[in-house]
């Protein structure tokens, strides 16, 4: 695949120091010893590494644990952090083998062994939480650990596995302090990557410090941050302008976004091409409306992106027509193919073929949030209109939105997505392949076997036919419908550097990037 292209937008404007003025824009001597303000929406879900699958928490998870591979700034192929070297054994790429380093402890100061990166993949596949991240390993069989010498063993080939890793699920946790058979209560954290977590406030704050027992694959491990969080985009963007934060990642409200000017004020704006993409799930397990793949299609056939892209997101997101987002191997068109415009005959016509009664009465979930809120109502706004559709609007907080979603309260469901690692497949097998992550009771024998045909291939390109055989699968069964792709953006204050390597696409939130100027 491509690797993800950063487009940066810095002013480069000639500082003119003439009297106070031009100073007043960096910081002190002693103000560059502060820690650095960071505000975000993105919640941390658990600070146990077997409990979340989110952006939140993973942003988390890179920062205070450790995996055996990570991924450097715009590169696609991981490198060893918590190990010496990894590869493959043998031509089947069924046997993977990691040779831990024998220098590394916990921020407790235990020596990490090999014992301890076995207990950390059997224990977050054996508790298995509804939100947690098992889904990424369907593949992994065992995990044998000789020293410090740690192989796992797969059930089929899988050429992805040393990407998925490098991301939070492969987080190595101190086997003495995590419990086997539950998530750790509290709010510590012994992990051994570059930060250490000095205090965390569930919602508000977390405080980070650099961690002097740190060795991997980055060089130099920064300087205290502070990460704020904040419940709404709005409070984001109200904190920013009333100057509580220096640097601001996920998510500012699109309409703050579409009207910042980088070449005005003291700010600097990373603008960056994004695999984030957002769908509309189904729950198809037979009690719902959305069991019916007709009505799925019907939904599918009346939505109108461009809309939704134009009035609720304010051009800061693109229309999406496939599973697989811009920039990735085997992306194609197929909604587009199927449903090239909004088309309320096509739909009709479609209950009408099934016996299905109208207007069908379902229930859309999403996360509170006066973005997601525009969303939600343009969506019912969409379908209302049509006459076929009747839909109840519920809002909730994020892990009470997850939790409600996973259990099969939502009909349908709007969710963001950003890949675990940057490869198509971190779209496919995670969101339509059996015991998806959704947890929308969707199967498809097809689609699985299609998964795992692309998994097969060292070199990816080859799995380009497979990957848009899914996307078409997709498209005709509809378990989910894309609905955009998004840009990055990140915005800081003229005195803080290294923003525009602080998200790249991989999962990887590297504060460590940032410092004063």
């Amino acid at each position: 695949m491509q690797s993800v292209r950063l487009r940066i937008l810095i002013a480069c404007g000639v500082l003119v120091v003439a009297g106070v003025g031009g100073w007043q824009l960096l910081p002190s001597d002693e103000e560059k010893k502060a820690p650095i303000t960071v505000g975000t929406t993105d919640e941390v879900t658990s600070l146990d590494p077997a409990g979340a699958y989110d952006a939140g928490s993973w942003a988390m998870y890179s920062n205070v644990y450790q995996s055996l591979l990570t991924f450097k700034p715009n590169f696609t192929t991981p490198v060893p952090d918590a190990a010496r070297s990894c590869k493959f054994i043998g031509m089947k790429l069924q046997t993977y083998q990691c040779d831990l380093r024998d220098d590394l402890t916990f921020s407790n100061g235990r020596k990490i062994t090999g014992e301890d990166v076995k207990y950390s993949f059997e224990r977050m596949l054996g508790i298995k939480t509804d939100v947690g991240p098992q889904a990424l390993f369907p593949t992994l069989k065992s995990v044998v650990a000789e020293g410090q010498t740690v192989t796992f063993n797969l059930s089929s080939r899988d050429a992805t596995f040393p990407q998925k890793l490098a991301t939070g699920a492969g987080s190595i946790v101190d086997r003495t302090q995590y419990p086997v058979r539950s998530l750790r209560a509290g709010l510590r954290v012994e992990g051994s990557g570059p930060y250490v977590l000095k205090e965390y406030q569930p919602g508000v704050k977390a405080v980070l410090e650099p961690n002097p027992k740190y060795k991997g694959a980055v060089a130099t491990t920064g300087g205290p941050v502070v990460i704020k969080y904040f419940k709404e985009s709005e409070q984001l963007a109200e904190a920013w302008k009333n100057k509580q934060v220096d640097i601001t990642h996920r998510q500012l409200p699109p309409k703050t976004v579409s009207t910042l000017d980088d070449s005005k004020g003291d700010i600097r704006l990373t603008e960056a091409a994004s695999p984030e993409i957002r769908n509309l799930n189904f729950n198809v397990r037979p009690d719902s409306p959305m069991s019916d793949k007709a009505v799925r299609r019907a939904v599918a056939a009346v939505l109108d992106r461009p809309k939704i892209v134009t009035d609720v997101y304010h051009g800061t997101v693109e229309p999406l027509y496939s599973l697989v987002p811009q920039g990735f191997t085997g992306h194609n068109t197929a909604f587009f193919d199927a449903y090239p415009k909004p088309d309320v005959k096509k739909a009709e016509k479609l209950l009408k073929d099934a016996d299905v009664e109208t207007p069908v009465k379902f229930t859309l979930g999403f996360r509170k949030d006066a973005t997601y809120a525009a969303e939600a109502a343009e969506l019912k706004r969409q379908l209302e209109q049509s006459g076929l559709f009747e839909v109840s609007v519920v809002q909730a907080e994020w892990q009470e939105f997850q939790k409600a979603y996973a259990a099969g309260a939502y009909d349908a469901y709007p969710v963001g997505w950003l890949p675990d690692f940057p490869d198509s497949d971190s779209f496919t097998a995670p969101l339509v392949g059996t015991d998806n992550t959704l947890h929308n009771g969707f199967s498809s024998r097809r689609i699985d076997e299609l998964i795992s045909s692309t998994q097969q291939y060292g070199d990816r390109a080859r799995a380009a036919a497979d990957f848009k055989a899914i996307q078409s699968e997709v498209a005709k069964d509809v378990p989910l419908i894309p609905l955009w792709q998004k840009k990055d953006y990140v915005l800081s204050t003229q005195a803080v550097t290294g923003s525009q390597y602080l998200s790249d696409g991989t999962g990887v939130w590297r504060l460590w990037e940032l410092s004063w100027i």
